[in-house]
């Protein structure tokens, strides 16, 4: 697989792809490499963007407007069975890249394209940025504070369309053994966090109003979300259907007969009565601790959990029971890695090292057929 990529959606595809087993190499600008090299430098002085989607690849620094370098893709794409690009719109077309130009040289090429808006419509041209595309979608508008809207905490337009890349490949490679013909995907982070957000959609097209800006708390469900208990910690907890409600109101509020109070006697009703209903449950822990809440709510069944911090989520003692940790090598030294979630029985995940910029150009070149010599000229002139 040849990824002409940065940042985070198509590198988030290819690295779950590298770690099913494929090989991926990775083209960056010689010396500075993938713009996201350098938006941090918090893991022990690289930077945590690049080293959670760019473990598991060879990198190959290229110049890709150099001849030279085109005649180096020409030869790595040649031999491909995926090529993945998210360059600015237009820009793969330029370079020789494009879809039509590539698969008419090899019809059993998956080409993947990830652009913002897609190849096609008033908006295929517009650039980008994860913040933006969660703006047009609407997301912002449903999320966060009734007086204040809020992006989401990490780049889920770019993890919606890199997953969808993701899985999009799969499916045509799948398709490829039984037709020997590839695929053209045209993955966009618009539709594919569009998607995302068919709850929020659905209620506002045809419900006449948009669900609420709720904080923390669920839009439309009640009792949904975090609640302060005795001690000042807080406790989250979720009530799907009337059997959790009525347990929750006698074995952990000891209000067996609440579910009667007509105020509370629906979901859409308390709903309706958000505000009594959950000054209701924080008075009941007032009188508790936040683990005695979780006690009641563990024995009463009721869905909940704490309010961890990053800290407590990389040491989350889950985590260690199911052995999600591993080792892998960077320029930095060893880092630590979480396992893909890709949990195949019998099938250990191929987790390999973050590599640094061009940290396999001349083995690869190499491979290509070009002399130590050859590779000395390529970089003289800026090609590699």
């Amino acid at each position: 697989m040849v990824a002409v990529e940065q940042v985070i959606a198509a590198p988030f595809a290819t690295r779950q792809l590298a770690e099913l087993g494929a090989r991926v190499i990775k083209v960056e600008r010689p010396g500075v490499g993938d713009a996201s090299r350098g938006y941090d430098a918090t893991v022990k002085g690289l930077s945590s963007h690049f080293v959670w989607v760019n473990r598991s690849k060879e990198s190959l620094s290229l110049d890709a407007k150099h001849p030279e370098a085109r005649k180096i893709l020409a030869k790595l794409v040649s031999r491909a069975d995926v090529f993945v690009q998210n360059l600015a719109p237009g820009a793969a077309a330029r370079l020789g890249l494009g879809a039509e130009e590539l698969r008419a040289k090899d019809p059993r090429l998956v080409w993947c394209g990830i652009s913002g808006y897609g190849e096609n419509g008033p908006y295929s041209a517009k650039r980008a940025y994860d913040l933006l595309v969660q703006c047009e979608t609407g997301l912002l508008s449903v999320t966060g504070t009734p007086e204040q809207p809020s992006k989401a905490g990490i780049p889920i337009a770019d993890i919606a369309a890199g997953m969808y890349a993701f899985s999009g490949i799969l499916a045509a490679l799948l398709r490829r053994k039984d037709t020997n013909e590839g695929a053209t995907l045209d993955i966009s982070m618009f539709e594919s966090l569009g998607e995302w957000l068919g709850f929020p959609a659905y209620f506002t097209n045809y419900g006449g109003k948009a669900p609420p800006r709720t904080g923390a708390f669920h839009a439309t469900i009640v009792p949904y979300g975090p609640f302060r208990a005795g001690d000042g910690k807080t406790v989250f907890l979720g009530i799907q259907n009337e059997r959790e409600f009525a347990r929750f109101c006698g074995q952990v509020l000891g209000q067996p007969d609440l579910p009667k109070d007509p105020r509370y006697a629906s979901a859409s009703l308390r709903n309706e009565h958000r505000a009594e209903m959950n000054a209701l449950i924080e008075a009941a822990f007032a009188k508790m601790t936040a683990p005695q809440v979780v006690e009641r709510l563990e024995a009463a069944g009721i869905a909940n959990a704490r309010l961890n911090s990053m800290e407590e989520f990389w040491d989350h003692p889950q985590l260690e029971a199911r052995n999600r940790w591993r080792e892998v090598d960077s320029p930095a030294g060893p880092l630590d890695a979480m396992m893909p979630p890709l949990n195949i029985a019998g099938m250990e995940p191929d987790i390999r090292a973050v590599p640094g910029v061009g940290q396999h150009t001349r083995a690869i070149l190499a491979e290509l057929g070009y002399s130590p010599a050859d590779i000395d000229a390529l970089a003289k002139e800026g090609a590699v």
